[in-house]
């Protein structure tokens, strides 16, 4: 993949850029009826009506590409049919065809392209594209869509240019390295697929204006020092302040510094090492 930059003819295309979409088999190719479903938009709003996520809603009209992420479809070839686009994520799709017909998503790797065979199982070899579990799965190697509990699905590692680790397998666990730096124990009997997710340049692509941003369904967001002491507890006094008091939701609840992992979450015992502080965690310097 390559960024492609626009030609500055006007000042939202000033700095804006775009994947080339050199990965993608025909772009005029249409996605797999089957395998669509609509999208409801919510506005970030609940069953109730009320906004709970604030600075969602509008954006391009979508369809749900319908993803295989348990890859339950054992010891049964499948060719890439094609490498398509997915506006739904940040990481492409292949369209897989089995060998009794049946179609499915899966999330492309790096290297995957049209032509290429991949298989599910225990019996499968370890290589880019196949999934396996985590009792088969040769230790080094870089694997993504991890399943916690097994059967249950894919859950970690699922957007564009991420990939995990298999470090250490003991008994019936396996222990996995994170992006983040965390380590984690999970059930060997997990499923993964190997490699690792495609589009690693997603994260360069600059958007340039703010109707991008738009048409990805995020409404601008304002700041609380910007309002009326009605809406936000930042809110009003004369003149520019800077709020005159810690950073804080619109509910007052403290935006910096705590943590917000659960104390007594059911999996805490399954991390082994702690995720990399970042910038606004306590005790960091």
């Amino acid at each position: 993949m390559v960024i492609r930059i626009y030609k500055a003819n006007m000042a939202g295309r000033r700095n804006a850029s775009v994947s080339d979409f050199a990965e993608i088999t025909d772009r005029k190719r249409k996605p797999h009826k089957s395998l669509l479903a609509p999208i409801h938009k919510k506005g970030g709003r609940n069953n109730q009506g009320i906004v709970t996520t604030r600075f969602r809603g509008g954006g391009h009209k979508r369809r749900f590409r319908v993803i295989d992420f348990k890859r339950n479809k054992d010891n049964v070839l499948a060719a890439v049919e094609a490498i398509e686009y997915d506006p739904n994520r940040s990481a492409r799709i292949a369209l897989l065809k089995y060998a009794d017909g049946e179609h499915r998503y899966i999330l492309a790797p790096e290297g995957l392209k049209a032509g290429d065979t991949v298989m599910s199982g225990e019996q499968a070899e370890p290589r880019v594209g196949h999934c396996m579990p985590l009792s088969k799965i040769p230790l080094g190697m870089a694997i993504h869509n991890i399943e916690l509990q097994p059967g249950r699905g894919g859950q970690i590692c699922r957007s564009a240019g991420c990939s995990a680790t298999l470090t250490a397998r003991e008994g019936d666990w396996a222990q996995i390295t994170l992006p983040s730096g965390e380590m984690r124990r999970v059930s060997a009997k997990s499923r993964a697929t190997l490699g690792t997710i495609g589009n690693a340049d997603h994260m360069n692509i600059s958007l340039g204006k703010a109707g991008r941003k738009r048409w990805l369904g995020r409404k601008p967001h304002n700041r609380g020092t910007s309002m009326n002491p009605v809406n936000h507890p930042l809110g009003g006094g004369e003149g520019r302040t800077k709020g005159g008091r810690h950073p804080c939701g619109p509910t007052g609840v403290l935006a910096k510094g705590g943590k917000t992992r659960h104390r007594r979450k059911p999996s805490n015992s399954a991390i082994i090492r702690r995720r990399r502080p970042g910038p606004r965690y306590i005790g960091s310097k």
